[in-house]
């Protein structure tokens, strides 16, 4: 298990993922042989034979493929954040509709470091992410989380889009709910107008 490092009084910057390929590959953390981990890939294109070298070449192109947080100057966190058209599955996807024609930017997925989990990062990497959106040009940042209304835990696989408790706190409203489902929970689509 990881030692954990607490945020209190740490030095905190979220910035964008553009030119930070070591952080992104360090924060994701794809070190199976063969490189078959999900490298952020799932909302982009699964198709494709080399995801490492497909989201290096992300992180080398304005704006890059999402944000950045750094504790300390170390990378602890990642969120996706890009526009809605940028995202193949979003873009067929049956269980997430669109709310109308705006091309808003898509908060997707977010990884925490275990050793930075617990301590409200996630919060820190929603902002910087609405930031990075709102800088390069967005009127609408959504995101697709799922709802908790008991007290079963949420693990990492089903958290990893974050809760509509999250985006609530961040300003976000409940747009619409989904037909999709993400650990047996409900999924909603929220929205924040930023420009």
């Amino acid at each position: 298990m990881a030692r954990r490092m607490p945020l209190e009084g740490a030095e905190i910057e979220v910035v964008a993922a553009f030119e930070h390929w070591d952080g992104f590959y360090d924060v994701i953390g794809v070190k199976k042989p063969g490189g078959k981990g999900c490298w952020c890939m799932s909302y982009r294109d699964t198709s494709v034979p080399d995801r490492g070298a497909y989201m290096k070449a992300e992180c080398e192109r304005e704006p890059g493929p999402g944000v950045l947080a750094y504790v300390d100057g170390s990378p602890a966190g990642w969120c996706s954040i890009a526009p809605r058209s940028t995202y193949r599955r979003l873009m067929s996807s049956r269980t997430i509709p669109f709310v109308d024609d705006e091309d808003a930017w898509s908060a997707v997925c977010f990884v925490v470091k275990p050793a930075y989990r617990g301590q409200g990062l996630m919060n820190t990497l929603l902002e910087g992410a609405v930031q990075h959106a709102r800088d390069h040009g967005a009127r609408f940042v959504e995101g697709y989380p799922i709802e908790v209304t008991d007290d079963r835990r949420v693990d990492i696989i089903s958290g990893y889009v974050g809760t509509t408790t999250l985006f609530e706190r961040a300003g976000f409203e409940r747009a619409m709910k989904t037909t999709a489902h993400s650990g047996g929970r409900d999924r909603w689509i929220m929205r924040k107008q930023v420009g």
